[in-house]
């Protein structure tokens, strides 16, 4: 089946998304290094982890170390929801070696505080300013942010929030995914296998040992392959942002405070393993091609899907702190900025009625006699005081290229619409 043929119908059949890469003038890309942040050449083939460390270039045995069938025949298990058509599991050979098993170390002990200011010693003296990018989740009244500070050394915490709580970023696609920690009912832990599908975080479960794709949600080799998690709702917004919205969150604090799967697991917090790589043409670390060039690859963009059909909001087309109403598969959205850069998405029909939202400064939409948060979508005053809007997104916002590999005929929001 054509390749690109396979991953639209697998975004159809799940509510995630996932990667791809090609330089943006669509010629293949020829890079064989890469810079890290102190100007030291790390080889872009993937053959480093963000700490430099070296790595195996191949994997033909499972995450245990037994050996795997390389063509995939094995019976995919609780794929109902995907349609006869897709090849489950993904063949092997569509996986690429990151890293180990491990090398990046799930925290699996999660600790949190209101702040950072107890964060010292270990000449770490570490803070979170302003302008730090966190994943926020609020979960039955309550707030907890996750740093990409942490999170880009780490990149799945597992957590007990209301409940077993999965968290997960992707530092080469740019996603924040966040789901219930369960497999059929069953709660597990989740570590990072150090595959990459199509540059996207490849994690594994303990409990059946699946491999699963973060964009997707989805498990893609093992004997769980095609069961999807039960998504919660996150935002993609600065420690700033988020306190102001919510006040009593509570926030991730790093090892050896949090523990992780290889004990305290301590990284420099203080800088960023992928600086620069937001803002170049690079994908990934190599492995991928890049078709679409509406946009930057790497545009920072909120997907919306809804009835089979898909759009992207970009940030460089709404612009900072504005509001866009619009409508995709038949569902009314609200997409909105901050004036920190950060997109949300909501549904805008509430209690039957459809409102038509403006911007009203850079924390607040106003709709139906009400103000509205941005960050979380409640209503402040008002007529629907206490009210919360249903977001429209199941994934944080992400770069361009690693929506539109899965969702190849996604519409492009355009502000001349």
């Amino acid at each position: 089946m054509n390749r690109r043929r396979y991953l639209a119908m697998l975004a159809a059949g799940s509510t995630l998304a996932g990667c791809a890469g090609r330089s943006d003038d669509g010629s293949a890309e020829d890079r064989t290094t890469r810079k890290t942040e102190d100007g030291t050449a790390t080889e872009a083939s993937g053959d480093a982890t963000p700490d430099g460390t070296a790595t195996e270039a191949s994997d033909d045995a499972t995450l245990d170390g037994t050996a795997t069938e390389a063509s995939g025949d094995a019976t995919p298990v609780g794929t109902a929801s995907v349609p006869s058509e897709f090849e489950l599991p993904v063949p092997r050979d569509d996986l690429n070696r990151g890293a180990p098993k491990d090398r990046i170390p799930a925290i699996v002990d999660p600790s949190f505080a209101s702040d950072w200011s107890a964060v010292t010693g270990e000449s770490r003296d570490l803070s979170l300013s302003a302008e730090d990018r966190v994943i926020g989740v609020e979960r039955d009244g309550e707030a907890r942010a996750y740093p990409l500070r942490v999170l880009n050394w780490h990149e799945v915490v597992n957590d007990d929030f209301a409940g077993p709580l999965l968290v997960t970023y992707c530092p080469l696609c740019g996603s924040g995914v966040t789901a219930e920690r369960r497999v059929d009912g069953e709660v597990t832990r989740f570590g990072v296998s150090g595959l990459l599908w199509n540059s996207d975080l490849v994690m594994y479960d303990e409990l059946t040992g699946s491999l699963w794709s973060q964009l997707l949600g989805t498990a893609i080799r093992g004997p769980k392959t095609g069961t999807t998690l039960s998504f919660v709702p996150s935002s993609l917004t600065t420690w700033d942002a988020w306190r102001e919205s919510h006040p009593d969150t509570e926030v991730l604090l790093p090892p050896p405070e949090s523990g992780t799967i290889q004990g305290s697991g301590v990284r420099d917090y203080a800088r960023n393993p992928y600086v620069g790589y937001d803002e170049n043409d690079t994908i990934g670390i190599g492995y991928n091609e890049y078709y679409d060039r509406r946009l930057h690859p790497k545009a920072m963009v909120l997907g919306v899907r809804n009835d089979g059909r898909s759009k992207a909001y970009p940030l460089s087309e709404i612009g900072d702190d504005a509001t866009v109403n619009d409508t995709v598969g038949g569902l009314p959205v609200v997409v909105t900025t901050t004036g920190d850069g950060s997109l949300s998405a909501y549904e805008r029909t509430v209690d039957g009625e459809t409102l038509t939202f403006e911007n009203d400064g850079p924390r607040h939409v106003r709709a139906g006699g009400s103000r509205w948060e941005k960050v979380s979508g409640r209503a402040v005053d008002g007529p629907y005081e206490g009210t919360t809007l249903a977001r429209a997104n199941d994934r944080t916002e992400l770069f361009w290229f690693a929506w539109v590999d899965f969702y190849p005929d996604t519409d492009l929001y355009r502000s001349d619409e």
